[in-house]
């Protein structure tokens, strides 16, 4: 996109000047007809010259005002706004009819083909006496207090004068168009309300400060099972279940007492459990003749003590001498008609 250059009495505070224009090698029929349109006295216009020079000394006069939009604005702030019944009488004593004027400062129908205007200076100091007297006190009578406040709307106030003295509105060359006698004019097809927009957009709002951000502290849980009690601390007693503490699968308690007891539980595992009112019976001695092994007691699981077998229905336990001998090999035994069975001729102990 080529560079959009503005000449220099365009900029901010400048005074107003001649407007440069820049005009092709073949000059536009509908711009000779509308310079023939607006000229009291009749002149030669059959070059680009002839063209310049009518055009540079119309649009340069000082009676080139155009007339851009209107505004409906408010003359008073709104807590001192007449209140009536009748909304026409209570529009016509409250808003008045502020015009938007401005002159030419730019053609350019090469590049561009654009037309720039830049407000008067009595439009300037009228937009900039009703931002100041009325629109910061409605916005001010609108927000809250804060300790910055006053000083944020004199700055507000300061924007504005700079934006509105930048202000300078572009459109279509065509917008020449609506050029009228002494070199003024007006907008033509709709183009005054996107200039009401552009100004209405230099009144900004008022932003106060961002809320603080609090740090939220969650409250500490109520202590509903404690109780404080003067000097100690006080507990109400729970009831505690009975879990037994996790075995692995491979630490199997031995089926025989007289056999090792490497995969054995440790020994807290019994008293975990609760069983203090019980006496297990003590393992049976190995006799020192190895290869004889005597019948098996009968065997109670910890699983049927904590099941409520009470101790007394559990049968006596013969003595070892009282036990018949079980044999030394398979040939010792033997196999009768209902199973297993006992062999008479086996000899009562097995030699070392």
């Amino acid at each position: 996109m080529p560079i959009q250059l503005l000449p220099a009495s365009a900029a901010a505070f400048a005074p107003r000047s001649a407007p440069t224009i820049v005009l092709g090698s073949r000059v536009e029929t509908w711009l000779t007809q509308a310079l023939k349109r607006i000229s009291r006295v009749k002149r030669p216009l059959n070059s680009v010259p002839q063209h310049y020079r009518f055009l540079t000394e119309t649009l340069g006069a000082s009676t080139a005002i155009w007339l851009l939009s209107s505004l409906m604005l408010p003359n008073a702030p709104d807590s001192e706004l007449l209140k009536d019944s009748d909304p026409l009488r209570e529009a016509i004593s409250n808003y008045t009819l502020t015009p938007v004027q401005a002159y030419v400062v730019h053609v350019d129908m090469v590049s561009q083909h654009e037309v720039a205007f830049k407000l008067t200076q009595d439009t300037i100091d009228a937009l900039i006496d009703y931002h100041n007297d009325i629109y910061s006190v409605d916005i001010a009578a609108s927000t809250y207090a804060w300790p910055e406040k006053d000083d944020q709307i004199k700055k507000m106030q300061e924007t504005f004068v700079q934006a509105v003295n930048r202000f300078v509105y572009r459109t279509g060359v065509r917008a020449l168009e609506g050029l009228e006698e002494e070199g003024a004019g007006e907008l033509l097809e709709g183009r005054s309300d996107s200039v009401k927009s552009a100004i209405m957009n230099l009144f900004l709002p008022l932003l106060p400060p961002p809320p603080r951000v609090v740090d939220l502290i969650a409250p500490a849980p109520p202590m509903s099972n404690m109780y404080f009690v003067p000097g100690q601390w006080w507990q109400p007693a729970q009831a505690y279940h009975l879990v037994p503490n996790p075995v692995d699968p491979w630490q199997v308690l031995p089926s025989n007492p007289g056999t090792s007891t490497a995969g054995a539980p440790p020994a807290h595992y019994w008293s975990s459990l609760g069983m203090d009112a019980a006496q297990l019976p003590s393992p049976t001695p190995s006799y020192s003749q190895s290869p004889v092994h005597v019948c098996e007691p009968p065997f109670y699981t910890s699983a049927q003590l904590a099941s409520g077998i009470p101790i007394m229905s559990m049968p006596m336990i013969p003595l070892p001498s009282a036990l018949p001998s079980c044999g030394t090999s398979m040939s010792n035994t033997g196999f009768d008609a209902h199973g297993w069975g006992f062999n008479a001729f086996a000899p009562q102990y097995a030699t070392i």
